[in-house]
């Protein structure tokens, strides 16, 4: 059996880092198209895309921050638009899956469990008087009081709003229970076949990014879902290079991008997303394997594609 191309998922600016900490992540409406459609021409067939308010750079779950970039980047690319649930640790799922059913896409995310999400040690980087915009240094510090809430009530609200819309969710799995979390909730039927699991490893509050537990996860999803699945990786901060060239040679698929690692590599900060994407599908490449387009990632993940969406 020909061996299955790598899906490659740039996550282009999420709701963690801010613009302080990177001159190169996007935040207003024309960077994040920018640099949306620039990872696609480099390899990214999936660009797995938060809003940000366009003047102050802070996380919004307002669709009206979604809709300046979402027909650009559809216009320019064939890439498949994932839209995530997951845009702010204190608002309710119903506030988070707006910008998803209000806009259809093929994908979205979707966090498999409630957790301590915290990013609270970058704070300790950077002085007073080096935050651009007022709101950082707060966010930044006080993320270690936050619980990131999706309870089961949550995953189900977000499965039954968002089924009429044929949405296939990147099922976002950071530590190993909620993997027995998604098949719960693949028994019960809120799920079906193929799903897409996101290996995450390296946020503090969720299993740490060593390749033993990546084994672990993997084992244990086989055991669970058996061949109903196909899974990718997401290794935060310096994990992101190492843990995605690992999945690619497990028969896995793979996420980078500004949102989960600023740098390119140690102690150099990546100048785009382009960038991380060149060099993972470079490394990838090098190694053997062949790079999904995005209709290939379209069949693969079996969704229903672009002409689709609403927007």
């Amino acid at each position: 059996m020909a061996k299955q191309k790598t899906i490659i998922t740039c996550a282009i600016t999420g709701a963690i880092h801010t613009p302080t900490m990177s001159d190169a992540l996007p935040y207003t409406y024309d960077d994040i198209a920018q640099q949306a459609m620039d990872a696609a021409e480099a390899g990214a067939s999936i660009l797995h895309l938060h809003a940000r308010d366009n003047e102050t750079g802070a996380p919004s779950v307002d669709p009206n921050d979604f809709a300046p970039f979402l027909p650009r980047i559809k216009q320019a690319t064939d890439a498949v638009l994932n839209i995530s649930t997951g845009g702010s640790l204190t608002l309710s799922i119903q506030d988070r899956i707006t910008p998803a059913k209000t806009f259809s896409p093929e994908m979205c995310s979707m966090n498999m469990g409630s957790m301590n999400f915290s990013f609270h040690p970058l704070a300790n980087r950077y002085k007073d008087d080096d935050w651009k915009f007022d709101w950082e240094k707060d966010y930044v510090a006080n993320s270690d009081q936050n619980i990131f809430r999706n309870t089961f009530r949550d995953i189900k609200e977000a499965a039954d709003t968002l089924a009429p819309h044929d949405i296939k969710f990147e099922h976002e799995c950071y530590d190993v229970g909620h993997l027995y979390n998604l098949k719960f909730c693949m028994d019960i039927g809120l799920f079906k076949a193929p799903i897409f699991i996101q290996f995450i490893f390296g946020i503090l509050g969720g299993i740490g990014p060593e390749v033993d537990n990546l084994i672990f996860m993997k084992r244990t999803a086989d055991r669970l879902f058996g061949d109903d699945y196909r899974w990718s990786v997401l290794g935060a901060g310096g994990a992101q290079m190492s843990l995605a060239t690992t999945a690619s040679q497990m028969g896995g698929n793979l996420r980078v991008g500004l949102e989960d690692s600023l740098f390119l590599s140690r102690g150099k900060l990546a100048e785009s997303n382009a960038a991380q994407v060149s060099k993972i599908r470079r490394i990838v490449e090098d190694l053997g394997c062949e790079v999904a387009t995005p209709d290939e990632a379209r069949e693969i993940l079996d969704l229903k594609g672009g002409d689709r969406v609403n927007f």
